[in-house]
Parts: structure tokens; C-alpha cells; sequence
């Protein structure tokens, strides 16, 4: 593991007075993902190995580790990272809400209004806030890095009508994970909420056990689920699909500096890919949906408006029931507005 690596590293710089230590390093970090080669999270970890072993001069490698090799879920994987049998691991909102509910923040729907703004906060001071919390919450333990994306924004699809408005969604049994927050948003706007493992969805959906989702246009052409009879999609982009990469903090702290920052500016650069990749992915994805004969609609903003205002109770719901959420919420809405002024501003000048 790293954290003895870096032990034996110690003893020798004291062995021999401590010269060029970093020069002489070799550092191994594991990473993990519990996805697969064609996903998002393995565009990032690519580019982020790739960056790391060349900016340190060979002094860090980094190993990893697609599907359940090391850990099976969240709740495994992050305490995996706790006690340091694991570097890196990267999280949905929904696999980190069990240590951390104030993480589903992100999930909160219609906040952030398109790329431009949810890369731009998630660049920004409301990613170092989440760390503080997290470090806090887990005694030192778990280092949040960096939020990048995983599959691009989530839309409702169902396999029944055309959804227009939420009176559409009433009555339809919609598959969520198990964390409340999805569950409270499907509520809300008039549908059944059903708790379905993933690996059960595409079944789920044949036999109508679900009616529906909320899933990233990838993920629903990567299962097949339009084979499954769902050929309806709603492009109301609901949420932004934050994937959250966490590291073990003391090995992360145990690091030279300069080792540090090559691993900060690493992540930066997986974040980039990972913000990149769900956009050209998508597109494929999107023209195979309509060419199989899918219902691909486009709410005007009248009507994506309809559904913000059906979702906000959500909002209160999520202050009131999640442990610190009212801090994660004013956060959030705070670097929104920040950027929203920032990104508007720009993009006049650039009109000008």
C-alpha cells in the first residue's frame, strides 16, 4: 500500500541524510472504478495515469482497477479508502450518500442550467467546501479530490408516452437507487418511485416491474434498454451526474509536495476528460435512439419550467432531512449564482 511505501521511502531519505528524496520515489497508487473500459470514469483514470506517471518522471504509478476487483459498491469501496486498502475510487452521489447524505446535493433537480455552469462550479470553491465536509465527517480519513461528470445529465424515459409536462409522469413507476433524495424528486412530480439494483433494471423494464428511469443517454444505450421497450426520453436534464473521486487522505498528505501537486493537477486533467467524454459519446448515443425508432423530446422552456416548479418541494425536503444540507444547499446555490453572473457576463462580451 502506499501509506508503506512511503514509510520505507522515510526510513531510507533518513538512511542517507534525507538527499534528493523525491527524486528517488516509487510510489504506487491503486485506483478504482466500479464501472467498466467503455465508461467515463475509465477515460478519466486513463488520462489521469498517463499525466501522473509522466509529470512525476516515473517516480508515481498508477494501477487500476475497472469493476468489483477490489471493492463491490460504495459503501465497500469508501471504506476501502478509509483504512487505505484503496487509493482512489470514484463515487455517484447516490454510492456516496450512505457516509456522506449531503453529497446528493447534486442531485438536487433544475439548479444547475446546462455544461457551462455545472463545470464551472464544480471547478470551483463549492468542490473545496465538500472536501472540508467530508474530511471532517470521516476523522481525516477521506479526501474528496475532485467532481467531474459520468454520463452526462439525467433525463426521464419511460416506456409507455411522451413526457411533456409532469402531469405526464403521473402514475409511472420510475426505477430510482435507494438513497430518499431520487426517490422524494419522483415522488414529487407525480410518479412511483421503485428502488431497483441496476443489474435488474433492463428485466425490470421488459416485464414492467419499472415503467421508466433517470439515466444519462449513454448509460441507456450502453444496457440496451430501448431493447427493453423504453423508447421514450424527455431531455429535461434534470441533474447534472457528478462523479466524485475520493482519495485516502493520508496518503494523499504523506507525499512530498511536488509528488502533491502532481496528483492535484492529475485529477484536474481527469476532470477535464471526464466533463469532454459524455459529450461525444452522447452523440452517437442519441442518433442510434432515434434511428431505433426512439421518441426523442425536447421540453420548450415554458415546460422545463413546469417541471422546476413541480420539483421544488425537494428543495425543503432535502434542508430538513439531510444531515447538513441547509450548509451543502447555500453552498451550492451560492457558487450557481456566481457563475451564472460570471458565464453571462462573458458570453455578452464574446456577443459583443
Amino acid at each position: 500500500m502506499l501509506k508503506k511505501t512511503l514509510q520505507s521511502l522515510a526510513l531510507v531519505g533518513i538512511m542517507f541524510g534525507g538527499a534528493t528524496m523525491a527524486a528517488a520515489q516509487d510510489l504506487t497508487i491503486r485506483a478504482t472504478a466500479n464501472s467498466n473500459n467503455e465508461d467515463e470514469d475509465y477515460d478519466g483514470l486513463t488520462v489521469f495515469k498517463n499525466y501522473v506517471e509522466s509529470a512525476s518522471n516515473g517516480s508515481i504509478a498508477v494501477e487500476i482497477f475497472m469493476g468489483t476487483q477490489l471493492c463491490s459498491n460504495g459503501a465497500e469501496c469508501l471504506q476501502g479508502v478509509a483504512d487505505g486498502s484503496i487509493d482512489v475510487y470514484i463515487s455517484t452521489s447516490g454510492g456516496a450518500s450512505g457516509i456522506f447524505p449531503y453529497v446528493q446535493v447534486l442531485d438536487l433537480p433544475y439548479l444547475m442550467a446546462d455544461d457551462r455552469i455545472a463545470e464551472h462550479v464544480l471547478s470551483g470553491d463549492f468542490t473545496r467546501t465538500m472536501r472540508d465536509m467530508a474530511l471532517e465527517d470521516s476523522g481525516g480519513a477521506i479526501r474528496l479530490m475532485t467532481i467531474g461528470n459520468t454520463g452526462g445529465w439525467r433525463n426521464f424515459a419511460n416506456t409507455q408516452r411522451r413526457v411533456a409536462a409532469p402531469s405526464d409522469l403521473e402514475g409511472l413507476k420510475i426505477r430510482t437507487v435507494v438513497a430518499d433524495l431520487p426517490q422524494e424528486l419522483t415522488r414529487a412530480l407525480g410518479a412511483a418511485p421503485t428502488p431497483i439494483p441496476w443489474a435488474e433494471l433492463f428485466t425490470s423494464l421488459q416485464t414492467g416491474v419499472v415503467e421508466g428511469s433517470k439515466n444519462g443517454i449513454t448509460d441507456i444505450m450502453g444496457m440496451k434498454f430501448p431493447d427493453a421497450g423504453l423508447q421514450y426520453i424527455t431531455l429535461d436534464g434534470h441533474a447534472y451526474m457528478g462523479a466524485l473521486w475520493w482519495m485516502n487522505n493520508e496518503a494523499f498528505l504523506g507525499m512530498p509536495e511536488d509528488m502533491r501537486r502532481v496528483v492535484v493537477d492529475g485529477f484536474y486533467a481527469l476532470q477535464q476528460a471526464t466533463f469532454a467524454s459524455p459529450k461525444r459519446k452522447s452523440i452517437q448515443a442519441y442518433e442510434d435512439f432515434v434511428a431505433g425508432g426512439g421518441d426523442l423530446y425536447v421540453p420548450t422552456p415554458d415546460e422545463k419550467a413546469a417541471f422546476a416548479e413541480a420539483a421544488a418541494p425537494v428543495y425543503d425536503w432535502f434542508k430538513d432531512n439531510v444531515a447538513r444540507g441547509p450548509e451543502i444547499f447555500d453552498a451550492l446555490t451560492t457558487a450557481v449564482a456566481a457563475a451564472e453572473e460570471e458565464i453571462n457576463a462573458a458570453r455578452q462580451a464574446d456577443l459583443n
